[in-house]
Formats: C-alpha cells, structure tokens, sequence
C-alpha cells in the first residue's frame, strides 16, 4: 500500500511540473532582408521564460534576434549571433515577442531553429500535518525537480549535437556544389583548348601560298 501510495505522489508532482511548464519548439526558414516574430503569453509576473536559438543552415550560420516585453521594452538583443540560451524574469504580465532579422544577407536563407519556454517558479505549500508522509512527499519532489534539470540538461546537449551535425551537413552540401561547378567549368576549359588546339594546327597546314611559273 505505501509503495502505491507513493507512486501517485510522484504522479501527482510530475504531472504539477507539466502543468507549471509549457514550450514551444519549432524550426522556421527565415528569408534575406526579412523579419520574423514569435510571441508567447505569461499570465503572472515572476515566472521564468527560458529562450534557445541556434542557426542550423546558410551563410555564416549568423542572425540578429531581439527579445521585448509587453511594454516594448528590449530585455535581450544581439547581432550575428550563431546560437544562444537565455533564462530571464518576466516582470510584466503579457505578451512577450522573439524576433529574428536576417538583414545582412542579400540572398541567403538562413533556418533557424529555436524554443521557448514559460515555466512558473515552484512554490511549495506547508504541510498540514508533520510526519512520515510529508517527509516523503518533499523527498519525492525534490528527486523529481533534479530529474528534471537532468532532463533539461540532455534536451540542451541533443540540441548542441543536432546543431553541430546540420552545420556540418550544410557545409558539406555547399562543398560538394562547388566542386561540381568546378569540375564542369575544368572540363569546359579543356574542351575549349582542345577546340582551338585543333583550329590553329589546321590553319597551319591548310594555309595556301602564292604560286609563280617560270
């Protein structure tokens, strides 16, 4: 009977950290000289936004960002930044907006893949009564609040991984288109000489002289 007991209280507490937290992780292609923006709502001052970016592909895997409260006050900003993980105090009740501007380049797309994420600050009650059981409800939330910042941290390292290995197939990708281009350009060079080669031997031999009888 304790052991289920048990069980539902870290039911219970799992289920209060899901409720306490909600993201949002998606992948967005954002074109040259173009702006976008993605907002997300805190219903009450004091709770924990926490907001990762990372260029996957194009050009130098750099763009500028821009984060504003509700109030269009500007809390973070940066120019040509590849990546960043950031974790900050909503004070204001409203809508938050993340912007991404992709105004130094000309032609590039640039994909970019980010998440945010609204977590409240766990608060935890007094218990009604002292005893054995508050000591495990207490011991049952801490473990799953370490669990999930072990959680938190792999998310991050999968997300540096997955990171590195879009950089790395983006720049293999333009590798291979440039040495296709080169080798076609090479093989037209060849071709070209080898056509003019041909045209001044065969002008040589063919040149006809003047002819005199005597």
């Amino acid at each position: 009977m304790a052991v289920v007991f048990t069980l539902f209280l870290s039911l219970v507490c799992f289920l209060q950290l899901a409720i306490r937290t909600h993201a949002a992780a998606l992948t967005t292609a954002i074109g040259a000289n173009e702006r976008t923006c993605f907002y997300a709502d805190v219903d009450k001052a004091g709770e924990k936004i926490g907001f990762y970016f990372a260029v996957q592909s194009g050009g130098s895997f750099d763009i500028d960002f821009e984060v504003k409260d509700p109030n269009e006050k500007v809390l973070l900003d940066g120019k040509r930044e590849r990546q960043g993980d950031y974790v900050f105090t909503a004070n204001t009740v409203g809508e938050y907006s993340f912007c991404f501007e992709n105004d130094m380049s000309t032609l590039t797309e640039k994909l970019v893949d980010f998440d945010i994420m609204v977590e409240s600050e766990p608060r935890r009650d007094p218990p009604a009564k002292p005893g054995q059981i508050a000591d495990q409800t207490s011991a049952l939330e801490e473990s799953i609040f370490r669990l999930n910042g072990m959680l938190i941290n792999i998310k991050r390292t999968q997300k540096y991984f997955h990171t590195r290995e879009n950089r790395g197939f983006d720049i293999v990708k333009s590798t291979k288109n440039r040495m296709f281009w080169y080798t076609v350009l090479e093989s037209l060079a060849v071709i070209a000489m080898a056509v003019i080669q041909v045209y001044v031997l065969q002008t040589f031999f063919t040149k006809t002289g003047r002819r005199y009888k005597v």
